[in-house]
């Protein structure tokens, strides 16, 4: 299957939502001003291909051009505003991890407004329209999966840890790089059972006042 190529001066879209990350192409409009916010989770990257905006991140401001990139923290309030009044400014931007509500509203006192969940079409990507109680269902056997995954890890670590040290004090690199290889691989489920628990929330979460 051939993969998807996006140019930035025509596609103005979240390219990619998944719980690990949200990538979107955004076109700002002449003078336009995003609202004060934060992300709870997710640390924001911006990168300019077009045009010239002012950032404001957590009480610091800088003016970037085409070229230029910049980061917003988790928890760090900020805000973009476009400073071209007859052009638009083109950026790449990503949120990793997209866990909703994926925006907190602020006020310039810092203030934190009440969580606001957004429709996943919102985000360009597919709204779910289930069962509401199967997908409730489905969060909370993810949850008790993710559970027992944890456990499994943890076990499997403590193993791996003490094979760890046995196999450092031998000199003994094979062993070591094995034990490190193991504790990876559990790493590595305990992960991929989370995003899956994360893409069941965000699912799921938007759906509460219906």
């Amino acid at each position: 299957m051939a993969f998807e190529v996006y140019d930035f001066r025509e596609v103005n879209k979240n390219v990619l939502t998944t719980p690990e990350i949200r990538a979107r192409l955004y076109h700002m409009e002449p003078g336009q001003v995003d609202r004060l916010h934060s992300h709870d989770l997710g640390h924001e990257i911006f990168l300019i291909l077009e045009g010239k905006a002012e950032f404001m991140i957590a009480g610091h401001t800088e003016v970037l051009e085409a070229g230029q990139l910049c980061v917003a923290l988790a928890d760090e309030i900020h805000q973009v505003r476009n400073l071209l009044p007859d052009r638009r400014t083109v950026m790449f931007l990503s949120v990793t991890p997209h866990i909703q509500p994926t925006h907190t509203g602020r006020d310039p006192d810092g203030s934190v407004h009440p969580p606001q969940f957004r429709s996943n079409s919102f985000y360009d990507d597919e709204d779910d329209t289930g069962p509401i109680a199967d997908l409730l269902d489905a969060f909370v056997h993810g949850a008790e999966a993710l559970a027992d995954e944890a456990r499994q890890a943890a076990a499997a670590h403590a193993q791996q840890a003490e094979s760890w040290r046995k196999a450092q004090a031998a000199d003994d690199k094979d062993a070591t790089v094995a034990a490190r290889n193991a504790m990876w691989k559990a790493v590595h489920s305990l992960h991929a059972r989370l995003f899956k628990l994360d893409l069941t929330w965000n699912r799921l979460a938007p759906r509460a006042d219906e």
